[in-house]
């Protein structure tokens, strides 16, 4: 059996490689689809696409914000000499001649004079850095495992939670199938309660085999049966999803739709207090089930 996922998580991954220190952060949200918004150093962009994949391999759908920071745990720095203002500045000192003093140039002197000589960080070789971004990927791929992680607890606490309103909507449904409104006797009764009084009313003159054939139809629209009948197979679905486990948040979503609708025809068909009562404590159950499948992969 697969587990189901919640939507929600966070996960953070750090370490050091060579001279470079890393970390990533990865946080993941309620998404309709699989949404990735990645935020990596210049520099890296090269890694984007790899990212991208190894992301979309664990992760079927949310939105996920994954960032990267990246600095140096022992620095290196180099000079860099300006060769060009070099070979300019000679130039001009030569024109110059007599007018400035002719004695050799100081390093201070040349440290002082802005853009010939800049201190940056080290550029590493190439394998170096292919070092560096294979333990960056292998940081991520322990992030990820760490987030699945995550969202498995979440959705295993969350799958509890729908089981249990899937419970109640089982039961609510024997409420209404076992009212005993429900039962031929009860409506034959009823109904003909109703049809007595409206002839004695003054309803002498109506045709009567119209009116025991509209009472039928009416008796047949008051029926419960078939929503009754579509509540309790999508009670089974939903057992039977919840127990696959994966990726089930969009069909979930769509059962919780299909029970809201039996709901509603029952509350508008009801005739008695009972069973407007528990159709409308469905209502409210299968609310609270929708709600907390939107958090699910």
């Amino acid at each position: 059996m697969t587990t189901v996922q919640s939507m929600t998580g966070f996960a953070r991954r750090e370490g050091t490689t060579g001279r470079y220190r890393w970390a990533w952060e990865l946080r993941s949200v309620n998404g309709k689809g699989l949404d990735v918004r990645l935020r990596l150093p210049p520099g890296l962009d090269l890694l984007e696409t790899e990212v991208r994949r190894r992301i979309a391999a664990e992760l079927g759908r949310g939105n996920i914000q994954a960032s990267l920071s990246i600095g140096y745990s022992e620095p290196k720095i180099e000079a860099v000499l300006n060769r060009d203002a070099l070979a300019a500045l000679q130039v001009l000192r030569s024109e110059l001649g007599d007018l400035v003093d002719p004695s050799p140039l100081r390093l201070d002197s040349l440290l002082s004079i802005r853009g010939l000589v800049e201190f940056k960080e080290a550029e590493d070789d190439a394998e170096a850095v292919s070092v560096r971004d294979a333990a960056i990927l292998e940081g991520l791929d322990r992030a990820l495992e760490d987030l699945v992680a995550m969202r498995r607890s979440e959705g295993a606490a969350l799958a509890a939670i729908l089981s249990g309103q899937v419970r109640t909507i089982e039961a609510l449904t024997a409420t209404v199938e076992n009212d005993p409104s429900r039962s031929s006797e009860e409506i034959a009764r009823r109904l003909s309660a109703q049809l007595s009084t409206l002839l004695e009313s003054g309803g002498s003159g109506l045709d009567r085999d119209r009116l025991y054939g509209e009472v039928a139809l009416l008796a047949t629209k008051a029926d419960l049966r078939e929503e009754i009948d579509r509540l309790k197979a999508h009670v089974a679905a939903a057992d039977d999803l919840l127990a696959r486990g994966g990726p089930i948040g969009r069909r979930l979503d769509f059962l919780a739709q299909e029970f809201n609708r039996e709901s509603n025809t029952i509350c508008s068909k009801s005739n008695s207090a009972a069973v407007t009562a528990a159709g409308i404590e469905l209502k409210v159950v299968i609310d609270q089930f929708r709600e907390q499948v939107q958090n699910l992969e």
